[in-house]
């Protein structure tokens, strides 16, 4: 059946890129915005119909993505899989509908389904070879909020379902391995850092200090629900209040973006606190090793971390073509996250061959198996006889990526990946990887 899925699903990705290219290098439509050419949008301005709610207050958000790899080394058996997520969402301009001023209102749906490459070929990885899988393959309310300006803007708080990587340590999701995806702190504490698909009980508040600052506070609700498959299956796409709820996810954030010779960066920096209690990777209720007395768990008083969000554009015209470079780095406290720091540094470079859609993307990176949770595991093992594979050291990630864009609204992403020592450990045979990852807006 899955493998049914994987067929269509592709098959359907391929069929849209088709018509979507015999559309665009047809001949041009009656109506200008609806050139595919030219146009963001793969279905066009519906003849004017979309631009005409756009300035109604109305604006709609429909994409598809889709996500395949092939392993020449690493695992158990080389394989292919595939993964994709369909996305619908609206945003609402009250002021222009209802004379609401500053006020927006949002809701986004998303849709996941496929095959998750790394565990089917046992290739340990820690980090996603597929970013957009994950959260449980199945629909999630991915937003549902209202945000509301005063001051001229200077002032925002928004309130409702938020996933809080995307005002939190936010970063584009250009790359294919989740090394290089998305607000990079959910990647080693999801367990209370939910990124999308994913969305919780959520209210924060951004400040403008000046044109080029700002301070962000915010507080997200934690439930294990939310990362639970099983409550996603059956409540994922339903604003609910689930009970459960563990504490608080706090996190703080500053910014700045400032130009250099013309050029746009943006420079976070950042630090949380989850008040919830958490599971101590090495001692157990009585301060002895828990590897060894298999009794349960110390638990700590609140979880919590840093991080920096770093990137500037070096080259080319302000927010076109040319080279950006970026530089992530998040470290979570020792005593509870089995994966408690990544690095991750890399380029891109928008419009090569004077190809303005088309982008070059190149990174490294490295996720750190916790020392005391390793320490725990082998201890675990000789009382029990187990024979866990411990992750001890670094998961080193290098991607290279080309994105073709035929029309705007279309790219396809050929992307190289190599993984070094994949969990953490020399224990796996290191992973050659081909992947391609392709979007379509609607």
């Amino acid at each position: 059946m899955a493998s049914t899925f994987r067929k269509k699903s592709l098959a359907c990705a391929l069929t849209i890129a088709g018509l979507g290219l015999g559309m665009g290098l047809a001949a041009p439509q009656a109506h200008a915005a609806d050139d595919l050419t030219t146009s963001p949008y793969l279905f066009g301005d519906w003849n004017g119909e979309r631009t005409r709610l756009a300035d109604e207050g109305i604006s709609f958000d429909f994409g598809y993505g889709g996500e395949a790899a092939h392993n020449f080394t690493g695992g158990t058996a080389h394989l292919t899989r595939y993964t994709d997520q369909w996305k619908g969402g609206v945003k609402l301009d009250l002021a222009k509908l209802w004379g609401w001023q500053g006020a927006t209102f949002r809701m986004m749906i998303t849709d996941r389904n496929g095959r998750n490459l790394g565990a089917d070929a046992n290739i340990g990885n820690n980090q996603l070879i597929q970013e957009v899988y994950g959260r449980g393959q199945t629909w999630h309310l991915t937003e549902f909020s209202l945000e509301q300006d005063f001051f001229d803007g200077a002032l925002a708080i928004k309130a409702g379902r938020l996933p809080v990587g995307e005002d939190f340590a936010a970063f584009s999701c250009d790359f294919q391995n989740l090394t290089f995806c998305g607000s990079q702190p959910g990647n080693i504490v999801g367990g209370y850092w939910v990124n999308w698909p994913t969305s919780q009980w959520a209210a924060n508040v951004k400040l403008n200090t000046t044109k080029e600052t700002y301070v962000m506070l915010g507080a997200y609700q934690v439930n294990p629900n939310y990362v639970n498959n099983q409550y996603a299956e059956s409540k994922g796409l339903i604003p609910d209040f689930p009970g459960g709820t563990t504490g608080a996810l706090i996190p703080l954030e500053f910014g700045w973006t400032p130009k250099a010779n013309g050029l746009p960066g943006a420079y976070k920096f950042g630090v949380w606190y989850n008040t919830s209690k958490g599971s101590d990777l090495y001692y157990d209720i009585n301060h002895d090793p828990a590897g060894e007395t298999g009794l349960p768990a110390l638990q700590r008083d609140g979880q919590y971390g840093a991080y920096i969000n770093f990137i500037q554009q070096v080259s080319g015209e302000a927010g076109g073509s040319g080279m950006s470079i970026f530089l992530n780095a998040s470290q979570a406290d020792r005593n509870t996250a089995a994966t408690d720091r990544q690095i991750s540094l890399g380029m891109e470079y928008a419009g090569p061959f004077a190809r303005s859609n088309d982008m070059i993307g190149f990174a490294v990176g490295e996720t750190n198996a916790n020392s005391r949770y390793a320490a725990y595991v082998r201890e675990n093992n000789a009382r029990t006889g187990e024979n866990v594979i411990v992750g001890d050291g670094n998961e080193y990630v290098t991607e290279l990526f080309y994105s073709w864009a035929p029309i705007p609204s279309i790219y396809l992403r050929p992307n190289l990946q190599y993984i070094l020592h994949p969990g953490g450990t020399s224990e796996n045979s290191n992973a050659f990887v081909l992947g391609l990852k392709m979007g379509f807006t609607f």
